[in-house]
């Protein structure tokens, strides 16, 4: 279906479009030719994703000046391949309507836990953990004592994606976390961090609100994004518990004790240090007075020897 939405040409997937859709799309279209912010509602089950989709997907194919970029941000993994197969819909009807390839690239990232293929770190659950074993892996103290000695592991993935990875320009179309998966598979590059790349040349961003929200995240993740990008958080009211969590520190008891025993271990190796600093300032300090000592001696021989009389 096409439809005129406000000067706009837009493709709309399906046969049918309720009044409610096209005046969502309508409001938003003034919200995007005003270059503002706008807040959206619409009942659960009435097609929000998909009008949304069409309408920022048309301003993007017809103004690519005035915008360059989606973002959306969603906020659970079932709701974030969602948003991808709608607009998998979408822009396969593009290309059956327009007759052309359509040079879009949609890309989904998420965190290590949902990306990593490495054969050992990827069967670990919890995602704090994954996170942990892939910088043993990636760290780059790890990986310049892997250049001395080739038995310190690192990981494979990575080192093909810092290899070539960054010059590997992703083809059109849409992938989700297991089209991402398989592409980097048969690449031999690591989804996650090629995916972290990738999503500057994409247009359109499927990513969790964290990625924008979390200032530790973002500073990483998101801040080379352009100006004129729009971006979408989906299910809105979550945004303020979002913030709360990005912004909060969870303390708990097992993390005390483990600062406790670290303080420890810091203060025996102060002392360790002190100590053995202490012996050997003191070995230094004699063998610079032994050194003044016979400095002087062998100045007043000098001294004699230079005598006239003998």
């Amino acid at each position: 279906m096409r439809l005129n939405v406000d000067g706009l040409l837009v493709y709309f997937p399906y046969d049918y479009i309720y009044p409610e859709q096209f005046s969502y799309m309508l409001e938003l279209k003034r919200g995007l030719d005003a270059k503002g912010h706008i807040m959206l509602e619409m009942p659960s089950g009435t097609g929000k994703t998909v009008s949304l989709l069409a309408l920022i997907i048309a301003y993007l194919h017809n103004k690519p000046v005035e915008l360059t970029k989606l973002i959306y941000c969603s906020r659970t993994i079932p709701e974030l391949e969602k948003v991808l197969e709608e607009l998998r819909k979408l822009l396969a009807f593009y290309k059956k309507e327009v007759q052309e390839e359509v040079n879009f690239v949609g890309l989904a990232l998420s965190s290590r836990k949902n990306l990593c293929i490495h054969p050992e770190v990827s069967g670990e659950r919890d995602g704090k953990v994954v996170d942990a074993r892939c910088h043993a892996l990636t760290a780059p103290h790890i990986r310049e004592r892997h250049s001395d000695d080739s038995s310190v592991p690192v990981c494979s993935f990575y080192e093909q994606f810092d290899a070539h990875g960054r010059d590997t320009m992703l083809p059109n179309g849409v992938y989700n976390l297991d089209d991402l998966k398989n592409y980097c598979t048969e690449k031999g590059f690591c989804p996650y961090f090629f995916a972290r790349w990738a999503i500057q040349q994409a247009n359109i961003v499927v990513y969790s609100y964290h990625y924008l929200l979390d200032p530790k995240i973002a500073e990483i993740v998101s801040k080379e994004m352009p100006r004129n990008a729009v971006v979408v958080f989906d299910e809105a009211h979550n945004i303020d518990n979002i913030c709360i969590d990005s912004m909060s520190v969870k303390i708990t008891r097992k993390l005390i004790d483990r600062c406790q025993t670290s303080v420890q271990t810091l203060e025996s190796e102060l002392d360790r240090l002190r100590d053995e600093n202490s012996s050997k300032l003191e070995g230094e300090y004699q063998s610079l007075v032994e050194g003044l000592r016979q400095a002087q001696e062998r100045r007043e021989t000098e001294q004699i020897l230079a005598n006239p009389v003998l």
